[in-house]
């Protein structure tokens, strides 16, 4: 028998041998470009547990805008001079888009410690009253709109209500059939409002209107809250009365455990530690972040699995202290009693603070600062204030 030639078949084996170098070279680029799709592009794409950080110590602070939350609207304020002088105006709040305006001021029968609020516009014209006469507010810093202009946020708590003056033994009783005497005003009708014990967030829209509590969870004092740069929420810090009581006694700045708050008032606890680190959002408004301690917290904003991560800087911040001590010829302040007292260890240094503040303005850059602060009946003590960065990036593993 002939044997069979094998020839004919090499051009065939061959073009096999092309055809499988392009779908294999084909199949590679196709896992290539897949891995490229799921590479985060921004750093709003990376969850919060697959951060990097980089720490530089003692920087220059961050530039600081022009802070002009205390300058009263001219308008407003000519009104209560020329109109309003029994009632003392205390700040005033412009919209963004600058046609409205918030007047808070205290009135006779106000206790120092809180407010009203009335809505102006922007000529300085008198609108409507905007609370209750059964709320009282508090915290001034925190009234604010939202960034989009559409809502108005205070926190307030149920007011309490001032006892009837007894009638004097000397003023005679009106006489029977005698006309009654007129109110010298008629005061603003309100649609009927929950309030609480405890401070609570309220909300309402551009207009004052539609007022109702964004929190209800009495025995809770909320007493901070920020709009992330998108309003679709707000970061919050609330703590409870024993808590706040235990750091007002020893003159600390109040401390609460972080929340995120959606406008219909749903509720995610971000952690259960208590921080008086205020809260801040990513430029993005795609994470939170504040601090315990010497620790950064960042947690993920949204998402159905959120994660959060904790970034340890202790031993860094040590590091940092020992060299600024070293640098600036900080004596260790053993006896003084502005200084902590873990300041009063030989190996601590003097500089060594928690972390007080953050500001995070490009989502790449988190500044913070670390300071020694001690709320004293007569004065605020604030020590050592130093300017910290971190540089945040993806994980490497999250980039391959």
């Amino acid at each position: 028998m002939p044997q069979r030639s094998t020839k004919k078949f090499l051009p065939q084996r061959s073009a096999l041998t092309v055809l499988f170098v392009f779908v294999f070279a084909a199949g590679c680029k196709s896992v290539i470009d897949r891995q490229q799709n799921v590479t985060p592009r921004v750093l709003r794409d990376v969850p919060a547990r697959n951060l990097a950080y980089r720490l530089a110590a003692d920087v220059t602070p961050p530039s600081t805008d022009i802070d002009d939350s205390l300058d009263k609207h001219s308008a407003v304020a000519n009104d209560f001079s020329t109109k309003r002088k029994d009632e003392a105006l205390l700040r005033t709040v412009v919209s963004p888009d600058g046609r409205r305006v918030l007047a808070l001021y205290g009135t006779a029968d106000e206790p120092g410690s809180t407010f009203r609020i009335d809505l102006y516009n922007s000529e300085g014209q008198f609108l409507h009253n905007l609370i209750p006469p059964d709320l009282s507010c508090v915290f001034p810093e925190t009234v604010t709109w939202s960034p989009d202009g559409n809502f108005i946020n205070f926190i307030a708590h149920k007011r309490v209500m001032p006892s009837p003056r007894p009638t004097p033994p000397n003023e005679p009783e009106p006489e029977p059939g005698a006309s009654p005497v007129p109110s010298p005003s008629i005061p603003p009708l309100f649609s009927p409002v929950a309030s609480f014990s405890t401070e609570q967030i309220y909300i309402c829209n551009r207009d004052g209107y539609d007022l109702k509590p964004l929190t209800s969870r009495e025995g809770l004092i909320y007493f901070y809250f920020v709009w992330a740069p998108d309003t679709h929420a707000m970061a919050a810090l609330a703590c409870k009365e024993d808590e706040w009581n235990a750091r007002e006694l020893h003159h600390k700045s109040p401390a609460g455990r972080p929340r995120l708050i959606a406008p219909d008032g749903s509720e995610r606890l971000l952690d259960d530690a208590l921080t008086d680190a205020l809260p801040v959002w990513s430029p993005d408004a795609s994470k939170i972040a504040t601090a315990f301690d010497t620790d950064v917290a960042i947690y993920d904003a949204s998402g159905k699995t959120p994660t959060q991560a904790r970034l340890p800087l202790r031993d860094q911040l040590l590091a940092a202290s020992v060299a600024y001590d070293q640098k600036t010829t900080v004596r260790k302040a053993t006896n003084n009693s502005n200084t902590q007292a873990a300041s009063s260890t030989p190996s601590v240094p003097a500089s060594f603070n928690p972390i007080v503040r953050l500001d995070w303005r490009r989502p790449e850059t988190l500044y913070f600062q670390t300071a020694y602060v001690l709320l004293m009946p007569s004065e605020t003590i604030n020590t050592f204030q130093r300017w910290h960065v971190l540089n945040i990036s993806a994980q490497a593993a999250v980039l391959k």
